[in-house]
């Protein structure tokens, strides 16, 4: 029951997380207004909440080998490729961190909207998050194989 309820998890955690991170990527792409804003940094915490479940829930079924030894993880080239995926997801995602981090003690503090955040700013937060749920498809491409039994040598 365990296996099932990991896997369930991990991948509604998936679920969630790609609709937060596209959602915050969309509210980016419009202009900056106090409402597009909210729903950016509404979106970027669920996609915080979502990636720390689909790590954890990842890292269970990993380590305890709820699904297949810890030897056939190390072992298939298309699990070191969702990992490779999932850490260029992780490096993309600092800077855009900061950042919102940034904007939400800036507005919290009282700081006006316009001197807070930059059009140019959300532009290139809202491309890294689209870039972002592009890798989190090509994960899922990665596993798919993988659970049919690719990859593997």
């Amino acid at each position: 029951m365990l296996r099932v309820v990991l896997a369930a998890f991990h991948l509604v955690a998936l679920g969630i997380g790609l609709g937060a991170v596209i959602t915050r990527g969309n509210a980016l792409r419009e202009p900056v207004t106090t409402g597009s804003l909210q729903r950016a940094l509404r979106a970027d915490a669920l996609w915080g909440i979502a990636f720390a479940l689909w790590l954890i829930t990842g890292l269970w079924r990993l380590i305890g080998e709820t699904e297949k030894t810890l030897a056939y993880y190390t072992h298939n080239t298309l699990f070191l490729t969702k990992m490779a995926l999932l850490v260029l997801i992780l490096a993309l995602e600092i800077w855009p961190m900061l950042t919102l981090i940034q904007w939400r003690r800036a507005l919290g503090r009282g700081t006006l909207l316009k001197e807070a955040v930059t059009p140019v700013t959300a532009r290139r937060i809202a491309t890294i998050s689209h870039l972002q749920a592009l890798l989190a498809v090509l994960m899922v491409f990665a596993a798919a194989g993988m659970a049919r039994g690719f990859g593997v040598h």
